[in-house]
């Protein structure tokens, strides 16, 4: 944005050197006539850039503005909040840093440049001068100071008069020495016609608080640090270009602050402010407010640089931090969620009260990552898990310990419904949680995006107890075996799955004791799912009268889909009111029944062995890829899983009874099903589709149909899900 742009004063007060506001431009001359011509504003900042020569010394002004501030903010006709910060507050931060700053060494070096400036002020403006020819007069006075040093000096000599001006205003009603020199000063005669004068003291305060943000600003780019920013950066070479001009109208404006009480008590009530004093006044608050807007912004980008710059700092650290090895887990804990000393990060899900890092010491820990939209079933899911473990307490998988860490996009404004939603979730959680998502700084949310590939899906990142990530995401271990997954390393989940077979029980363990009753009386089982209430209805009236011509035992139990609750719902209550099956009434055992089904994919793609030749997987893949295509069933003879077919085949080897029935005395009813829908399958269902969301993390480069076994074709579209919401990425499809 370009100063002009906002410029709304007359001819002679432009900002930016070097913009030509016409021939013979003007600038006030202060306070009773008289102009001063000058060709531009390139000839008056040669002027200024003149009385510049620093001769290297550094100066800490910030002790000196902030004693300058308190009394500007205690120094007004009325306290008015928009000037500075309420008194009380003022107050009580100044008390504090009259306690941390020793202000005697920077005003033993200063206080007779100080003094030497306010007379300089006072005796100007009896006399009459211009206010462009005082400014330069100090600046020159000035000259071997830094630029922010020679603002706030000359802003403390101001600070002299003005303040003392209303302390004896303030004081001259109850101390005798106060009220001989107010009269000497004619203050109390002032005090008597406030009413009139008003409109000057207002004029005057809304100068000042101009006059301080801009000191302000103009501070706080000599505070930046130099080891993240330097001038060879073009946002800071760029401000500190127009510090300059910013400085000498800061200095203008309190030129024209010092006339008008200089000429209040020389002259007395009497001198009304007059147009031109008026418009100067006005007009400088205006300019001040442009510069001070456009400084705030070159500083936000300035701020901004640093900020990219520290936290590539800490990232990197953060990766120099889980490549070392370490005693305990304290200095990654700490890296991770709070490095300071100076609070309690951890607020104890049992007690609800702050603890600190210690409680985590030399214990394994699981850092549950996700954002503020983790599912309730997922923490109904999570939390059973984690009391189930916690029963025995001399069982090992009792010594790890969950902390939350919600993940939240630093560049989003934080909102009072975030923080509802925050402290709802929280409030839920039984084990630990960090007390507030600002303890996880900008570095580490990239550090868990980019090396833990969280995307907005939760994961369970593991660190063993000196601190080393053992697994960046068990959360599939936890979905499939729960706390049997202990220490839930990568080897125990090789482990794991060297253990598992293709069976019922891999599909419904920990989810169904019906189902698992069934397994154990060896009964015939029907595992099926879909949305499609015809297909339904069809299926099981054909699959029980299939049953009861063959003579076998049959159950059946509906699990539904993996998306389109509504269509499942619909579902649902068609089985309830025909009895057509058994289901599960809960919806969480639904979601916990596909987010298994799901991990256990996802599971080998962390492991790097999607595509092994492991016949268990080909049959996940086909259930996965069947759901998303319609109905599907898997039939088994307690849990030996005989059969895994797509809807349509499956159905159509039911009606097609008929021709495989002679076959069953001969090879048993498992075999003969299977052999006929085989048939079936191979001239009707001939490749698999899977869909992974982009907010799933890790998704696999390449995949192979578990069908025909070929590479998919791989494709990246934009869907959105009825139910969910969330853009589907990448879908695989069988080559044809």
């Amino acid at each position: 944005m370009d100063y002009q742009a906002h410029l709304a004063s007359p001819p002679g007060l432009s900002f930016l050197p070097g913009a030509a506001t016409g021939a013979n431009m003007q600038l006030i001359k202060g306070d009773r006539g008289g102009m001063l011509s000058m060709s531009d504003d390139s000839v008056m900042m040669k002027q200024v850039q003149a009385t510049h020569a620093p001769d290297g010394r550094e100066v800490d002004v910030a002790p000196l503005l902030h004693l300058v501030e308190d009394i500007l903010n205690r120094a007004t006709l009325q306290v008015e909040p928009p000037l500075l910060k309420k008194a009380g507050q003022a107050h009580a931060e100044m008390e504090e840093k009259n306690h941390q700053i020793s202000y005697s060494i920077v005003l033993d070096a200063l206080s007779y440049v100080i003094d030497r400036i306010s007379c300089e002020i006072a005796y100007k403006a009896l006399g009459g001068a211009d206010a462009h020819g005082t400014t330069i007069t100090i600046l020159e006075t000035l000259t071997s100071f830094q630029w922010d040093a020679k603002l706030v000096m000359t802003l403390a000599a101001f600070a002299l008069h003005y303040g003392e001006f209303w302390l004896l205003a303030q004081i001259y009603s109850s101390n005798q020495l106060a009220k001989s020199m107010a009269i000497l000063k004619q203050l109390p005669t002032i005090l008597e016609h406030s009413g009139p004068l008003k409109p000057r003291f207002d004029a005057l305060n809304k100068l000042i608080k101009a006059i301080l943000e801009v000191t302000r600003s103009v501070v706080k780019f000599k505070e930046l640090p130099p080891s993240y920013i330097s001038q060879d950066v073009p946002a800071l070479s760029a401000a500190m270009a127009h510090v300059p001009a910013a400085v000498y109208w800061t200095v203008r404006a309190i030129v024209a602050c010092a006339n008008q009480i200089t000429l209040l008590t020389t002259m007395g009530h009497e001198y009304a402010l007059t147009t031109t004093e008026s418009w100067e006044l006005s007009t400088l608050e205006h300019k001040l407010t442009n510069i001070h807007e456009h400084m705030r912004k070159e500083l936000a980008t300035c701020h901004q640089h640093i900020d990219e710059k520290r936290s590539l700092e800490e990232y990197k650290m953060l990766v120099d931090m889980f490549e070392m090895i370490h005693i305990d887990n304290m200095k990654v804990l700490k890296s991770l969620i709070y490095s300071k000393d100076d609070m309690q990060p951890l607020v104890d899900g049992s007690t609800k009260r702050r603890v600190t890092l210690e409680v985590l010491r030399r214990k394994n820990v699981l850092l549950l990552i996700s954002d503020l939209n983790i599912s309730h079933d997922e923490l109904s899911i999570l939390e059973q898990i984690y009391n189930e473990s916690r029963i025995h307490t001399t069982r090992l998988d009792s010594q790890y310990e969950v902390i939350w860490i919600p993940v939240v996009d630093p560049s989003i404004v934080w909102t009072e419904a975030m923080h509802k939603q925050f402290e709802t979730l929280q409030s839920t959680m039984p084990w630990y949680t960090v007390s507030h998502p600002s303890v996880i700084e900008k570095a580490v949310v990239r550090y868990i995006r980019e090396k833990w590939h969280f995307r907005n899906k939760a994961i369970l990142v593991v660190l063993d107890p000196q601190g080393r990530v053992v697994s960046p995401n068990a959360i599939h271990m936890m979905w499939i075996w729960g706390s049997n997954a202990f220490p839930f390393t990568s080897l125990r989940e090789e482990s794991l799955w060297r253990e598992e077979a293709w069976r019922l029980e891999l599909l419904v363990n920990g989810i169904d004791p019906m189902i698992l009753n069934w397994i154990k009386d060896g009964k015939y089982i029907f595992l099926y799912g879909g949305d499609d209430v015809e297909w339904v209805r069809k299926f099981t009236n054909t699959a029980r009268a299939v049953a009861l011509a063959s003579r076998i035992p049959l159950e059946m139990a509906y699990v539904g889909k993996s998306t389109k609750k509504e269509l499942v719902r619909r579902v649902l209550a068609t089985i309830t009111v025909e009895k057509l099956s058994y289901f599960w009434q809960d919806p969480t055992m639904i979601w916990f029944f596909w987010t298994r089904l799901e991990s256990m994919l996802f599971s080998k793609i962390q492991q790097g062995k999607l595509d092994d030749h492991d016949p268990m997987m080909l049959e996940i893949k086909k259930l996965l890829s069947y759901d998303k295509e319609g109905g599907w069933a898997v039939l088994s003879k307690g849990s030996n899983i005989i059969s895994n077919g797509h809807g349509n085949t499956v159905l159509t080897t039911l009606v097609e009874y008929d021709l495989w029935k002679e076959e069953i005395p001969v090879k048993g009813f498992d075999l003969a099903y299977d052999d006929h829908h085989k048939k079936v399958h191979g001239v009707t269902y001939p490749c698999c589709r899977f869909e992974f969301p982009n907010t799933a993390g890790r998704i696999p480069e390449g995949m192979k149909c578990p069908e025909c076994h070929r590479y998919m074709e791989k494709y990246t579209t934009f869907l959105c899900c009825h139910d969910e919401g969330h853009p589907t990425a990448s879908p695989f499809r069988g080559e044809l």
